[in-house]
């Protein structure tokens, strides 16, 4: 099945839910509709409803339909979500993005960074670290490790840009999986310098390691988000235990 297809139908679907032309509770639009409108077959609608149910917009009801479940939320923080990269995350936030690049260099996996980022001990890597300024304001500082033997001919001005952008379109890598770890810690001397923190003495920090489609881990990174200015989000579903 052609991405393009059914990834244009999430974007065209999504982009009406959250402008509210599907309301908030309201039955979209049922499958034979939606094959009708957007001229495409039965598999490729349900792979649009698929990721949209994945990314907590839709609930699907058997033999009901899909029902909107989004609701738009008026506040000041920037919202994380799945695995998306800082350019699109900005653009679902509406908000205006700059990346500056404080250090990009190449160094060699010790005992300590494999202890740290799950790279084994001797994998080439690039380490970069990266202020991110939302409305040009400086409120997220990254820490990423990328493995050079995944991710190729990185560069500086790649890193300033978007590089889930490099790996997907240039590479043709996959991104698959990211385990995930949200913690509060306190502030270091780097984010002091580079951040505002306004009297707070912690930062909102998420540390991921990201996978492609065999498996093979091929980043490490380090978020840390300025408190005022954080808000992680999540979609859950209960697991049947069968009791």
């Amino acid at each position: 099945m052609p991405k393009a297809k059914y990834d244009t139908i999430y974007k065209d679907l999504k982009e009406k839910i959250e402008t509210e032309i599907y309301a908030y509770q309201e039955i979209l639009p049922s499958e034979h509709m939606l094959i009708h409108e957007y001229g495409c077959s039965r598999n490729t609608v349900r792979r649009a409803l698929a990721e949209l149910t994945a990314d907590g917009y839709v609930q699907p009801m058997h033999g009901r339909g899909v029902r909107n479940i989004y609701q738009p939320v008026e506040q000041a923080a920037f919202t994380v979500g799945g695995i998306e990269s800082f350019k699109e995350s900005t653009i679902r936030n509406k908000r205006v993005s700059k990346t500056k690049v404080l250090q990009f260099t190449e160094i060699v996996t010790d005992e300590k960074i494999e202890r740290r980022t799950g790279f084994k001990k001797g994998t080439p890597l690039y380490y970069i670290q990266r202020l991110r300024f939302l409305n040009g304001i400086p409120l997220i500082l990254d820490h990423n490790y990328f493995s050079k033997e995944v991710v190729s001919n990185l560069t500086p001005e790649i890193a300033g840009q978007s590089i889930y952008e490099y790996l997907e379109g240039e590479l043709g890598l996959t991104i698959a999986t990211s385990k995930r770890t949200l913690t509060v810690e306190h502030v270091t001397q780097v984010d002091e310098k580079y951040i505002d923190l306004k009297g707070y003495n912690c930062m909102a920090v998420i540390t991921s390691q990201t996978f492609n489609d065999k498996g093979i881990q091929f980043e490490y990174t380090q978020s840390r988000h300025h408190p005022d200015y954080f808000r992680f989000q999540d979609v859950a579903t209960r697991k049947r235990t069968g009791l």
